[in-house]
Order: C-alpha cells, then sequence, then structure tokens
C-alpha cells in the first residue's frame, strides 16, 4: 500500500500568525494548510473580496492550497437550540469564505450528540439539517470531527441527514484517547461520510474517560482549549505525542484510508509541545514514508 493523499498542516499549530504560519507549512513540505477562520484576521467579517482575492493570490504563490478551514464556534457547538441561528448564520459565511479560497471543507464540532431522547439531540439534528442543505447546494460539507461519541452513534446520527453536506473530518488520535474507540473500525463505520482527516497520535491513560468532562455539554462547562491542550501534554486521562508513539496504528489505518477509496487530505494537527515546527517536519517525514 502506497499513500497518494496529500499532506497538509494546519497552520495554527505553528503559533506564529497566519501568513508566517502559512510560509512555515510551505517549508516543512506540506503541500495543503488548513486554517482556523472563527475570529481574528480570518473572521469572514475582517475579510473584504478584495483581501480575500490577495489571500488567495499569497497561499497560491506558496505553491499551497487549502485543505479545509476549521469553523468551530465552541459553546458546546449547535446544543444550544437558542444559540443555533447566530451559530448557522456564522458557519454558513464560513463556507462561503472557504469556497472563495478554493476549498469545499469546514470542519467544525457540532458537540457531544446524545442519544436520541435526549431535546439536546433534535438542537443538534435540526442546525446539522439547516447546514447540511446549504453545503449540499454549494457542493460542499461541513465536517464533523470525530471524538466525543463512538463511530456507531456518529453515523446513526448522519444517516438521518438529508445530504453528506455534513459530513466527517476523521481524527484518529480523539478516538484513541477519549472513547476508545478503535480509528480502523471507525474508517470503515464513517467510510461514506470521510471527506477530510486529521494525523495526530496519542494515549488513552484511564480505563474510562469522560467525554463530557473534555468536551462539555448544555449546563456543564467541560475544559476550556488551553486546558485540553495542557491535559493533551502531561495529563492524567489521555496525552497527545508525537506520530507513531501512541495507540494509532498508522499501519492498519492508512491502508484502511486507502481501501475505502479516501482521496483527501492527511492533515498533521499538533495541539501541544513546545517545538512545534520540529514535531510537524517530523510528522510530514512519518507520513511521507508511506509513500
Amino acid at each position: 500500500m502506497k499513500l497518494t493523499n496529500k499532506i497538509g498542516v494546519i497552520v495554527d499549530s505553528f503559533g506564529i500568525g497566519v501568513r508566517d504560519g502559512l510560509k512555515k507549512a510551505a517549508e516543512v513540505g506540506a503541500e495543503g494548510v488548513q486554517i482556523y477562520a472563527v475570529s481574528g484576521e480570518m473572521d469572514p467579517d475582517n475579510l473584504s473580496p478584495a483581501a480575500r482575492k490577495e489571500l488567495k493570490a499569497y497561499i497560491d504563490s506558496l505553491g499551497l492550497e487549502i485543505s479545509a478551514l476549521c469553523g468551530d464556534l465552541g459553546g458546546h457547538g449547535f446544543q444550544d437550540a437558542a444559540q443555533n441561528p447566530r451559530k448557522v448564520e456564522k458557519s454558513k459565511r464560513i463556507l462561503d469564505l472557504a469556497v472563495e479560497l478554493g476549498t469545499n471543507v469546514v470542519t467544525t464540532h457540532v458537540g457531544i450528540v446524545p442519544d436520541e431522547s435526549h431535546p439536546v439531540y433534535t438542537s443538534i439534528l435540526d442546525a446539522s439539517e439547516e447546514l447540511a442543505r446549504y453545503a449540499a447546494s454549494m457542493n460542499a460539507h461541513f465536517a464533523i470531527e470525530t471524538g466525543p461519541e463512538t463511530a456507531a452513534h456518529l453515523k446513526s446520527f448522519l444517516d438521518k441527514l438529508s445530504s453528506k453536506g455534513v459530513a466527517v473530518n476523521f481524527d484518529p488520535a480523539n478516538f484513541v484517547m477519549v472513547t476508545g474507540d478503535d480509528p480502523v473500525k471507525g474508517v470503515y463505520t464513517l467510510r461514506d461520510y470521510i471527506v477530510h482527516t486529521h494525523v495526530k497520535d496519542g494515549l488513552k491513560l484511564r480505563n474510562f474517560v469522560d467525554p463530557i468532562a473534555v468536551y462539555g455539554f448544555l449546563g456543564h462547562q467541560g475544559m476550556s482549549h488551553d486546558e485540553i491542550a495542557v491535559m493533551a501534554a502531561e495529563g492524567e486521562a489521555f496525552r497527545e505525542v508525537p506520530l507513531g508513539e501512541g495507540g494509532v496504528d498508522f499501519d492498519r489505518y492508512f491502508a484502511a484510508l486507502s481501501d475505502i477509496g479516501y482521496k483527501g487530505y492527511l492533515t498533521i494537527e499538533r495541539e501541544v509541545g513546545d517545538r512545534p515546527e520540529v514535531d510537524i517536519r517530523r510528522a510530514v517525514a512519518f507520513i511521507k514514508q508511506y509513500r
């Protein structure tokens, strides 16, 4: 098995700003980039039509393309029905920006999907259905990042939507670190929905890790992004580690992606450590071993 997928990098993982992060992504050998587009200079509200054209031209000049934008709005995703109209509209504007910049994928977290009997389930489902219809009209996808729930439960939720406008951003390490799901089985379970992937590795250090304690739930705060980063770096429940040092069996994982015919990006995400460039360079080299 030889991979033919392009290698991406999350620009924000470098921690040096968008423009410098883009240059660094090209330097480490990436072919594409994922960029957070929720606030600051990448907020769609802050990018004029001229600024969007200039940014796309700059990315093109570096020989890069955008694998996806990240549109995670926080606040437990779409669990709070009162907040959803605002969040849905913001998500649509992020997708508009993504398409202008040359990608049809926006990754997001919709919040932990509970059992169907829970009232939050309907809030997430209704918002996701509206987003699915909008994305499908543009031949695009909002891609839910895996991790808070099992692959089987996520599939049962996605199967209720009218289109694959809402799909999957597959992160194998999130499965390993939180739910304990086998990422390889998860690939086959979600095979019809995977449109983007993260390449990350991790360890689960306890038999049980409560997803609500990590991701939060309506009425439960959960960890902040910074607190999750600290836990991932040095916590007692789970830990993010360099590729090949954790619980993701990359031989089987990459083989499974190849087997289902996945042709999209393998995008490196590094959320911990004080040497992100070193770690990302090594991650690029790690993936290239499979080519």
